[in-house]
């Protein structure tokens, strides 16, 4: 067989047959919907559930409900992997763990000081987001750390003297971050295992956390990692004792770097849970959609109350080391993902200055866009769409839930008043604007803004309302390509199925790289390459790739490239120098300096073999399902209605063509191909959209 990413041929082992052939879920749990996809063979079953709080009641609800339609029961399920928010709710609401921070005296204040960069450079009202540890839960000690080795070493009395104290303040996790432990790891570790023994709570240490230079980082990372543990650890184990009650596995947890791992792994380090959800959908997004004809995807996941943007290149995620989320800087390893607050439940308003604005602030799940029918009565973007016509009252959200467009209609038409426009459908239209601005802004962030032509790349689109957007982005765009893989509504999910094991490990070494001891290096590179595949729950089809951060001297950033299984200066240079080149235009005949060595160890996972039939008739007669008025912004036409074609997309034949104005309805997500667009239902069932004209002549059918 051949690989769909790389073109290349496979050979298929007897394990990996077996694997093929096993019942596995994996389970997302969004904003607003929790997305459930289930392979059973080479047939995936999807389906979608309301979030719950807490969260592992609706996961297992989900299970039950695919379950149902697959016609299995939940302990014949082999194979369950999650990807949920709970680290990154608790660090956007401040809903984390009472955390205390243990330093070297002198840096107590290492997190309220950060970096010299302003949040807003011209706002001379910005501010930082307060730290997670107030300052009366961060206590020092008297020890002392250089990059050359310990100077003083710590006090065993004082640490035990130390966790009376915050056993008196009643904490619920510590971090532990000294200085310089990157370089000699024994007085933070004797700080660690002391309080361990004293204390009955989560202790995260920095050299265990992260093992790198830079302080700042370095602790906020650390903090991180305490402050959302208690809850990451609570919810995990509560999920691992439900699903083995119900007969199902335990869980593997997608991490923000894209690969799964195991739940006790995941609930010693927490902080690798943020962004586990879009993470999955980018993994998703790369394991569908092959990117040979183009120069790679943009990934575009719009949900409930959230649109994430991501770029794949040679099949491969991009991933980044340099993440922030609420203001804290998280140094973990993850897949490189912008989000934005524009999202299907995201609210729309009125400024003081009367300009129409969408989010950040989301209706939720509960009560949702008004045209939910469940209490919520100001306007989303979910609203706009109903009122536009790509979302049919008649249309059942996660097959199931019907609409109220006149609720749509009334949310629309206040907002209508309170912007002095015309009509409800001039809100509706205005909200969809601003809302594509808002996310074509975002991936110019990842495309333009990086050196990226975004023409020679095509829009991967999923999520609940992705489809529905992914034509006006790619126009605003002029990108002529727009693939959305036929599990859209549900691709983190999906992802989660095919998502590959994955553990990661760094340690700071600083040195010259013309003075670089291979040998001294060789060294590191076994501590770090026998670390990940401790981890790996099959070491022996373990990847292994080892890379380095390198930079100039003098230059206060790092690129990451490549190391071979033997190291070789003069080939780390060329990389360097390559990769400098590519990222910022230009290389330099300086010294190179080796910042930090890296090692990544991968368990190939497997995505399912998925069968896509169809309607098994003409897509004119069996997979129509009526038509319906809808406004598009076409050039001198986007106020007059266009007679729509309605698809069931799960009936339409591979190998079909759907010509624009359309909307293929499935149970999951809707997608809207414009006046100007067409799409072609690939062997997989995916729709692989392209322009066919730049405005609408020729088109007259409205």
């Amino acid at each position: 067989m051949t690989d769909s990413r790389t073109g290349e041929a496979e050979t298929e082992t007897e394990s990996e047959t077996e694997a093929a052939d096993r019942t596995r879920v994996g389970v997302d749990v969004g904003g607003t919907f929790t997305d459930i996809a289930l392979s059973v063979d080479d047939r995936l079953v999807t389906t979608k559930v309301p979030t719950t709080d807490p969260q592992h009641v609706g996961v297992l609800e989900g299970i039950d409900k695919a379950c149902q339609h697959a016609g299995v029961v939940p302990a014949e399920i082999d194979d369950f992997a999650h990807a949920m928010t709970v680290s990154v709710n608790a660090l956007l609401e401040r809903g984390g763990a009472k955390t205390a921070l243990v330093t070297t005296e002198g840096f107590r204040d290492v997190l309220e000081i950060g970096r010299q960069d302003r949040p807003a450079l011209y706002d001379l009202e910005a501010e930082k987001p307060d730290p997670l540890v107030p300052r009366g839960l961060r206590f020092e000690i008297d020890e002392r750390v250089t990059p050359d080795g310990i100077e003083r070493v710590v006090d065993p009395d004082e640490v035990r003297d130390l966790a009376g104290t915050l056993r008196e303040h009643d904490v619920e996790a510590v971090a532990v971050c000294l200085l310089h432990a990157y370089a000699d790891t024994e007085n933070e570790r004797v700080v660690a295992e002391t309080l361990r023994e004293e204390l009955a709570v989560p202790i995260s240490a920095s050299h265990e956390v992260l093992a790198e230079f830079r302080e700042f980082e370095r602790t906020s990372t650390t903090a991180v990692d305490a402050y959302v543990r208690p809850a990451i650890d609570d919810y995990v184990g509560r999920l691992v004792d439900e699903a083995e009650d119900a007969g199902i596995p335990a869980p593997s947890i997608m991490q923000a770097n894209g690969g799964i791992a195991d739940p006790e792994t995941v609930r010693e380090r927490a902080v690798t849970t943020v962004l586990s959800g879009p993470a999955a959908g980018v993994v998703g997004a790369a394991a569908t959609v092959g990117d040979d004809a183009v120069s790679g995807l943009v990934t575009f996941d719009m949900g409930g109350t959230s649109s994430d943007v991501s770029l794949v290149r040679d099949g491969q995620a991009e991933r980044t080391t340099d993440a922030e989320i609420a203001g804290l800087p998280i140094r973990t390893p993850m897949v490189d993902v912008n989000t934005v607050g524009a999202g299907g439940g995201s609210i729309a308003w009125v400024d003081a200055g009367g300009a129409l604005r969408v989010g950040p602030r989301s209706s939720g799940a509960d009560p949702g866009p008004a045209c939910y029918g469940k209490g919520g009565t100001e306007p989303t973007v979910t609203d706009a769409n109903v009122v536009l016509g790509y979302i049919g009252p008649e249309t059942a959200l996660g097959g199931e839930m019907t609409l109220d467009a006149g609720a749509a209609r009334r949310a629309l038409e206040g907002l209508a008043d309170e912007a002095e426009l015309d009509s409800p459908l001039e809100a509706a239209r205005g909200v969809y604007r601003v809302a594509n601005a808002t996310m074509t802004r975002t991936v110019r962030s990842v495309t333009v803004e990086r050196g990226h032509d975004p023409r020679e790349f095509a829009l991967v689109a999923f999520g609940g309302a992705g489809p529905m957007h992914a034509a006006a982005l790619a126009d605003a765009l002029e990108t002529d390509r727009v693939v959305v893989p036929r599990p859209s509504g549900v691709l983190s999910a999906f992802g989660l199925l095919a998502a590959d094991e994955s553990y990661d490990a760094v340690r700071t070494v600083g040195v010259d790289l013309a003075d670089a001891d291979p040998a001294t290096l060789e060294s590191v590179y076994d501590d770090l390459v026998a670390a990940v595949l401790g981890d790996a729950s099959d070491p022996d089809r373990a990847r292994v790739e080892r890379a380095a951060d390198c930079r100039y001297a003098g230059q206060s950033f790092e690129l990451t490239v490549g190391i071979d299984e033997a190291f070789d200066a003069e080939a780390v240079a060329e990389r360097f120098h390559d990769a400098h080149e590519r990222a910022y235009g230009y290389a330099m005949d300086e010294g190179i300096e080796i910042v930090n060595l890296r090692a990544t160890a991968t368990v190939p996972g497997r995505e399912p073999t998925v069968r896509h039939e169809g309607g098994g008739g003409d897509a004119d007669t069996d997979a129509v399902v009526g038509t319906r008025e809808a406004y598009f912004p076409v050039p001198d036409a986007a106020s007059d209605p266009w007679e729509t074609t309605v698809y069931d997309r799960d009936r339409l034949e591979s190998g079909t063509t759907v010509s624009g104005p359309a909307i293929l309805e499935q149970a999951e997500s809707t997608t809207v191909v414009p006046p100007t667009w067409e799409g072609d239902v690939l062997s997989d069932g995916a729709l692989a959209m392209t322009r066919t004209r730049t405005d609408h002549e020729g088109v007259t059918d409205r």
